[in-house]
């Protein structure tokens, strides 16, 4: 045995694993979350850190630059075919008007168009002074402007400093953050603090819909400053979540560990399946006890695990070398 072989770290596999977990809750438990009070509440505290840690860690996984042909491989072509499959599934599985809408990416495909963006222009985006400032200010100021869901162009925007702090992000930072003599002191005083924000944020927008970075913040009934100065307390409740969530998670080798390397298919193939139960039936909608709520997340955890073996996988890494 080589001795020399560096033990894999599977902090991030299990910070992994929760997110794309949380990714097929928040959306399962879109249709009924008003139903339950603790549905309510984790759709806040879902919406508030599950994309900007997933963007986050994309970032700091994506510091070498890729060549535009994989990422075209890797990402391009598989949001066309993904787009393509969800356009015969609406058409001929769930008779939903639609048109196949290369330029407006269905459900979650915005986030393959968005990481293709994100890598080609990081680089040279890492280069500017302040780039990382300027990147937030180009999130603040997406939400003053008209854009529809044109190539996801505002989500883009909003999520991008999320990225290039993944990128900026080193690993002896991570490490120092997880064994810091001040870990337990910020987790107990921050952490509620850091709720108490976004319950009181929920409250004042009546909507978790402006952690999406989606809509204009005239959509939102939010004037300018109103918005801004709300986005700016989403990017603060964001980062202060990832951050906190980091302290959390076991580096240790988990039973569980291996689907984090995996999130590829779980993101994409639920997204079908969630569609097709929502267009299809009135069961998500219906969920209103808390045994109901319990065997919902408890299905969401079943989902994780069926798209994340191998057949699934397989799909998936054939769709991304469609090209060589």
């Amino acid at each position: 045995m080589n001795s020399t072989v560096k033990e894999r770290d599977y902090f991030f596999d299990n910070y992994r694993f929760l997110l794309i977990f949380l990714v097929v809750v928040g959306h399962f438990i879109e249709p009924c979350f008003r139903n339950h009070p603790m549905l309510s509440i984790l759709k806040g505290i879902i919406f508030s850190f599950h994309m900007p840690a997933f963007i986050f860690i994309s970032g700091y996984f994506s510091k070498k630059t890729s060549s535009l042909k994989k990422l075209i491989q890797t990402l391009l072509i598989p949001y066309f075919v993904y787009e393509v499959v969800y356009y015969i599934l609406y058409i001929y599985a769930l008779h939903a008007e639609t048109k196949l809408y290369l330029a407006y990416p269905k459900f979650t495909l915005w986030y393959l168009i968005a990481l293709f963006a994100w890598r080609i222009v990081a680089p040279w985006f890492q280069k500017l002074p302040f780039h990382l400032p300027l990147a937030f200010l180009g999130g603040l100021l997406i939400g003053l402007t008209d854009l529809d869901n044109f190539l996801s162009i505002p989500r883009i925007v909003y999520f991008f400093p999320f990225f290039l702090a993944g990128m900026d992000f080193k690993p002896e930072w991570v490490k120092k953050l997880r064994t810091s003599q001040y870990q337990r002191p910020i987790l107990i005083i921050g952490l509620p603090i850091t709720l108490a924000g976004l319950a009181a944020l929920c409250y004042c927008t009546s909507s978790i819909q402006i952690f999406y970075g989606r809509y204009a913040y005239k959509i939102m009934n939010l004037r300018p400053l109103e918005g801004i100065l709300t986005r700016i307390l989403c990017y603060v409740i964001s980062f202060a979540l990832i951050f906190a969530v980091m302290m959390l998670i076991s580096g240790k080798k988990l039973p569980c560990s291996y689907i984090g390397q995996r999130t590829m298919p779980i993101y994409t193939f639920h997204g079908l399946l969630f569609q097709s139960i929502d267009r299809t039936s009135e069961f998500l909608s219906e969920i209103q006890t808390l045994p109901e709520v319990i065997f919902l997340l408890m299905m969401c955890l079943f989902l994780v695990w069926f798209f994340s073996t191998k057949p699934f996988l397989f799909i998936t890494n054939k769709i991304a070398h469609l090209i060589s």
